[in-house]
C-alpha cells in the first residue's frame, strides 16, 4: 500500500528544471532509499515533498490525500517530517530543549512526555547528554539529536537527507542501524543518502536519481547488482 505517491512531478528553479517527470511510490512501513550524485535533485525532492519548494506540475499524495496545496507546517501535522541535511540544531540550547521543539504540533504536544521517553529509549546516548548544549556534541551525536527531534513530531513518514554526511565509518554504521530500528518499529522511512552501498543494502526499494530523472528503480539488493550503478557509484 502506497503511503506517499508522486506522479509526473516537475520542479523548477526559475527557468532551470531540477526534477523531471518523477514517479515514485513509498510503500507504507518500508524503508525507501533515493541515491544519486551531488546535484542530482535528491534534496530538492525531499524539500518538495515537505512543501518548502513548490512543484511546477504533477501530484503528490499522502495517505491518498492530495497535499500540493498544504503549507509545510500542515504537512508536518499530517505526519510528514524531514530531518534536514546539516542537522540544523539550535546550538545554544540543550539536547532536551532541541528535542522538545520537535513536539510543536497539537497532537505531539499532548504526548510530549511519552514521546520523549520513547526517543530516549531508542537513542539512549541522548538521555545521558540531555542537559548538554547541542554544540558540545560530536557530529554523530548531533545527527542522533536531529533524528530524535524529528521523532518527537510523531511522523508517519520520516525523511532523512544525507544523515551520514561528515561522519566516520563506525558512527555511520551505528546511524544506519538506528534508522533500521526506527523503521522496524513501524515508521516509514524515505532516505536520501550518499553512501550507496549501505543505503541500498538496508532498503526495501531504491530509486536512482540522475540529473533530475529517475533512471533506475527496484529492490535494494537488485540495484546493487546493476552494472551501471556499480560502475557509477560503487567504483566496481
Amino acid at each position: 500500500m502506497s503511503l506517499l505517491k508522486m506522479q509526473e512531478l516537475n520542479v523548477y528553479y526559475g527557468d532551470l528544471q531540477a526534477l523531471s517527470d518523477i514517479h515514485i511510490d513509498v510503500e507504507k512501513g518500508e524503508l525507501t532509499t533515493i541515491v544519486g550524485a551531488n546535484a542530482a535533485g535528491k534534496s530538492t525532492l525531499l524539500n518538495t515533498i515537505s512543501g518548502v519548494i513548490e512543484q511546477r506540475s504533477g501530484t503528490i499524495t499522502f495517505n491518498s490525500q492530495n497535499i500540493e496545496s498544504l503549507p509545510p507546517h500542515r504537512r508536518v501535522e499530517i505526519g510528514i517530517v524531514q530531518i534536514p541535511e546539516g542537522r540544523l540544531l539550535f546550538p545554544w540550547m540543550t539536547v532536551e530543549e532541541n528535542l522538545e521543539l520537535g513536539a510543536y504540533t497539537p497532537k505531539a504536544r499532548k504526548l510530549k512526555k511519552k514521546n520523549l521517553e520513547r526517543v530516549y529509549a531508542i537513542l539512549t546516548l541522548l538521555k545521558e547528554r540531555r542537559k548538554q548544549r547541542a554544540d558540545s556534541l560530536s557530529g554523530g551525536e548531533q545527527q542522533m539529536c536531529a533524528i530524535g527531534r524529528g521523532l518527537m513530531a510523531m511522523p508517519e513518514l520520516l525523511m532523512l537527507d544525507e544523515p551520514s554526511l561528515g561522519l566516520g565509518p563506525i558512527i555511520v554504521q551505528e546511524m544506519f542501524e538506528t534508522i533500521q530500528n526506527i523503521n522496524r518499529e513501524g515508521t516509514t522511512i524515505l532516505l536520501v543518502e550518499q553512501n550507496v552501498q549501505f543505503a541500498l543494502e538496508m532498503a526495501h526499494q531504491g530509486f536512482v536519481l540522475e540529473n533530475g530523472y529517475v533512471t533506475l528503480k527496484g529492490k535494494g539488493y537488485e540495484l546493487l547488482q546493476n552494472e551501471h550503478l556499480k560502475k557509477a557509484y560503487l567504483g566496481i
